[in-house]
């Protein structure tokens, strides 16, 4: 649970204190990615073609990639670990639906939703930690559902931690990462990588899986 966890709170104390400043930061990043705009578009893609159904953005932040997955068509709801990000989204974005909730333990039913998008949020957790995120992913997944992670890719170190800008992150290897998700039942459907952009500092990860 979350007040049992020192870098859950750790994490939404960061978030909580860097609102304004983080939402500015990402507000319209997703313009001048095209090939990010490509993997999210690939995923709504894949779930209205599964006949649509809910879909989570888990780790939303300020919202705005909950409202792009909005446009692309999705039936989409943010949560997020950061009460003060939650009311921010819900200000910017009254007409969608935003939670404060932990990834580790979902409020969502068994099978319930279609779809969940992970944009650069398990970044914070230790990676001891990970697979019961993958597990809590696999139980609120409908049989088939489609999960996409966006995360940072260690350019073939091991796991390695940074220094994010609001509280430390994790880079993970592409491979470890789709093993881990495999041990959890899921299904790789594809992967992107992309290199850093002129003011980033990392190269980029996705992976887009499936629920056996």
């Amino acid at each position: 649970m979350i007040e049992s966890s020192a870098y859950l709170s750790a994490t939404a104390e960061a978030y909580d204190a860097n609102v304004v400043r983080y939402a500015e930061f990402v507000r319209e990043a997703l313009n001048d990615l095209p090939l990010d705009r490509s993997i999210l578009a690939a995923f709504a893609a894949f779930v209205q073609a599964d006949g649509g159904g809910s879909v989570a953005e888990l780790g939303c932040g300020p919202g705005q990639t909950t409202a792009h997955l909005r446009d692309l068509g999705l039936d989409a709801f943010g949560v997020d670990l950061s009460p003060k990000m939650i009311d921010y989204a819900r200000a910017a974005y009254p007409e969608l639906r935003f939670e404060v909730g932990s990834m580790d333990a979902l409020g969502q039913a068994d099978g319930e939703l279609s779809g969940i998008l992970s944009w650069y949020s398990i970044i914070h957790t230790p990676p001891a930690e990970v697979p019961s995120y993958f597990a809590e992913f696999r139980r609120v997944l409908a049989p088939g559902g489609h999960l996409l992670l966006g995360f940072f890719e260690s350019e073939g170190e091991p796991v390695t931690m940074f220094d994010h800008k609001v509280t430390p992150a994790y880079r993970w290897p592409i491979d470890d990462l789709a093993a881990l998700a495999r041990e959890a039942d899921f299904v790789e459907v594809g992967r992107m990588l992309r290199e850093p952009g002129e003011d980033e500092r990392f190269r980029r990860g996705h992976l887009l899986m499936r629920r056996r």
